[in-house]
């Protein structure tokens, strides 16, 4: 049961995130940036910590779990080193990705020639 409800999780995401997409105006960024915040907004109020323990890597993947390692490594952050804390712990849980990331780019621009 338990990937199976990790399953639905991740599919509800990308289902309200296409429903948004073919309904509205809004582009795919507009739409990364809405469900980074929620994520934010959810593990905020720690929310977002039941839905981990309850769907595990389900709710992990999607581009909610960004919005929450944000928030999750910030408010960590300040409990050690106060309001300085929050700048300084906001990258901490995300920059490993972050930084593959931008490596993985590089290396793939050098590879791959863009498209016209």
């Amino acid at each position: 049961m338990y990937f199976i409800n990790s399953f639905l999780f991740c599919g509800l995401i990308c289902l309200i995130a296409e429903l948004i997409l073919d309904n509205t105006k809004l582009t795919p960024g507009h739409i990364t940036a809405i469900f980074v915040c929620i994520g934010s907004a959810l593990d905020a109020f720690g929310i977002y910590d039941y839905f981990i323990a309850r769907v595990g890597g389900g709710a992990l993947l999607p581009i909610t779990s960004f919005g929450h390692s944000l928030i999750h490594g910030a408010l960590l952050a300040a409990e050690s080193n106060g309001i300085v804390g929050l700048l300084i712990g906001m990258f901490d849980l995300t920059a490993a990705g972050i930084t593959a990331a931008i490596i993985f780019t590089f290396i793939f621009t050098l590879i791959f020639k863009a498209r016209d």
